[in-house]
């Protein structure tokens, strides 16, 4: 077991910095680049939030984040979503069971895949809306209802679900009300040519990683209050909100280039994710108080999703990463 984390608040945030970089070490052991995206998946996971990851197969996905629940000592399950996939393949599932002493037959609930602290779900819009809901309840409310039961999920619980962006044949994309309830949409690109050679030479020649552990499931429960307690600023507040709220066309925050390209804008989950997650990143870099560099950085990944352009955007080749810039430079 390892030590608790220090109950002052300026040696915890040094505590959790150095522990946020001996996380980063760790995972670099096997997974060569992908910084920003191995810094997304630590902020959300110690804000208490999940994310949706869009990347092409054969990216190291699943590698990274099983080397990301060794690191951290946690359970792992991977689901592989299907078009036959059913909730209780997800959930679990009850079987009948015999009695061997008083010869009776009775019900025993089998835990599905969900039960883990890192749940990756690959590939979720290939399943029916139905057996995506079955995950969704458990991002939600940390709990799972099964046969009039309500089982609670052990935390910490963090959800990793990916889509592949170039098969749009035979899926069911998440509805954007359900996308919401991730904390950061993460995009996952080629490496670069180094470090696909450097891919290369480590897949193809005999090697043995040893990860260690760096934090246990008591410190990480305390990090995720910890966070919470990250004083933030009236200005950074402020300026945050009004970011979202400029997001929202036809309303009173909003600006013409909103009106013009935007159908639909964020609501107050994205507020409270991007204070959240500036919370987390100020914490990384062992500071016990939030900047708006905080918020820049994590603007795109939190609004990427949350908000949706209309036919003028897309016929002049304006995307919603486009549009967020604009906005954080007028801000």
């Amino acid at each position: 077991m390892n030590d608790p984390i220090p109950s002052d608040a300026k040696k915890a945030a040094l505590f959790f910095s150095e522990s946020y970089q001996n996380i980063k070490d760790e995972i670099s052991k096997t997974v060569v680049g992908q910084q920003e995206v191995i810094d997304q998946l630590l902020i959300s996971l110690f804000s208490k939030g999940h994310c949706v990851l869009v990347g092409v197969p054969g990216l190291a996905k699943t590698l990274l984040i099983q080397t990301l629940a060794k690191t951290l000592n946690l359970s792992f399950n991977r689901i592989q979503f299907t078009p036959d996939l059913m909730p209780g393949d997800i959930t679990g599932t009850e079987v009948i069971e015999d009695d061997k002493e008083t010869g009776r037959k009775s019900f025993r609930f089998i835990r599905g895949p969900i039960f883990s602290n890192i749940v990756l779900a690959d590939e979720i819009n290939r399943t029916p809306p139905k057996t995506q809901a079955a995950l969704l309840e458990g991002m939600q409310e940390y709990s799972v209802t099964a046969s009039g039961q309500t089982l609670k999920l052990e935390e910490p619980f963090f959800v990793l679900a990916t889509q592949n962006p170039i098969e749009q044949e035979g899926t069911y994309p998440l509805p954007e009300a359900q996308l919401d309830r991730f904390m950061f949409n993460i995009w996952l690109d080629y490496p670069s040519l180094d470090e696909e050679k450097m891919i290369v030479k480590q897949t193809t020649s005999p090697r043995k990683i040893e990860i260690n552990s760096i934090l246990d499931k008591s410190q990480i429960l305390s990090i995720q209050e910890l966070v919470r307690d990250v004083p933030l600023p009236d200005h950074v507040l402020h300026k945050t909100v009004t970011l979202i709220n400029q997001t929202r066309p036809k309303t009173e925050y909003s600006t013409d280039l909103v009106d013009k390209y935007l159908s639909w804008g964020a609501g107050p989950r994205a507020s409270q994710y991007l204070i959240l997650g500036a919370k987390t990143r100020a914490l990384s870099q062992g500071r016990f108080n939030v900047e708006m560099e905080d918020i820049h950085e994590l603007a795109v990944p939190v609004l990427r999703h949350r908000i949706v352009t209309n036919y003028t955007a897309e016929a002049e080749g304006l995307t919603t990463v486009d549009i967020i810039h604009k906005l954080l430079k007028n801000l």
